[in-house]
């Protein structure tokens, strides 16, 4: 049984993570690899590959906590 398709987001995990290097805004950069991450955690699943699975809910996780995490307050001058 042919699963190209399954192949086919394994590629797009891959461009997503590679594009996400031409991020110029950090906001950007975290939204890509959050994006990026959640297609290799489904690409992990659906190959049954726990360390792919692992690796990318880590990777998902500190992107999203760094993009919604509270700024600093400012140092007073």
């Amino acid at each position: 049984m042919s699963h190209g398709w399954v192949d086919g987001l394994g590629w797009l995990a891959t461009a997503v993570f590679v594009a996400s290097y031409f991020c110029s805004r950090a906001s950007a950069l975290r939204g890509m690899q959050m994006v990026g991450a959640l297609l290799w955690l489904t690409y992990g699943v659906y190959i049954s590959a726990s360390p792919v699975i692992v690796a990318n809910i880590l990777v998902f996780s500190a992107a999203a906590w760094t993009a919604f995490r509270k700024a600093p307050a400012a140092a007073p001058k």
